[in-house]
């Protein structure tokens, strides 16, 4: 048995991971080959997500008094932990995306944004596009409607060039004179 004085550093190093993440992910990896597993890390880490095997006893001395409390039930068997400081949904849809490819690779539970999620409660999340992709898509429908603005203005300045009299894109309507009585 490791005396105290070995478990503090270790304890201390994933309190100071878990330390303003905005979700810890729980996984078995059991199973995975090698090369599942050094996939896994490069995609984890270019997402800037820290990964690392610890023990459990260790873990829950880290994540006593904390929201991460919450995964204590889950640690049992082997575990590594996801932990995300940036983007809350990373982990989770970066791991049930590996999921599906490496079969041993099994989630067990998240904390995300405070609220504890076991594996069937983090799919969906898994789901949710990353921060890039939803602001990419906010930026193109922003843009799309003035794209289509400046097309339809070039079309009437091209037909006005040619000679030809752009239509207006609706008549406006007579005003009817009151009926005399």
């Amino acid at each position: 048995m490791a005396k105290i004085e070995e478990k503090k550093p270790i304890i201390d190093e994933i309190s100071e991971k878990i330390k303003d993440a905005q979700s810890v992910v729980l996984v078995d990896a059991r199973g995975l080959t090698v090369v599942e597993d050094t996939q896994l890390r490069k995609q984890l880490r270019e997402a800037g997500i820290q990964y690392k095997v610890y023990k459990n006893t260790y873990m829950k001395k880290a994540f006593d008094g904390t929201d991460f409390a919450q995964l204590d039930e889950y640690l049992e068997g082997p575990s590594a932990i996801a932990i995300s400081k940036d983007d809350a949904t990373a982990p989770a849809r970066i791991l049930y995306k590996f999921a599906e490819k490496a079969k041993n690779l099994e989630v067990k539970a998240g904390v995300v944004e405070g609220k504890a999620y076991d594996a069937k409660g983090l799919e969906p999340i898994s789901k949710i596009p990353s921060r890039e992709e939803l602001l990419s898509k906010l930026l193109g429908s922003l843009q799309a409607p003035i794209t289509n603005f400046a097309r339809d203005i070039k079309q009437v300045a091209e037909k006005k060039a040619e000679g030809g009299e752009a239509a207006p894109a609706e008549a406006p309507a007579e005003a009817e004179a009151p009926a005399a009585e």
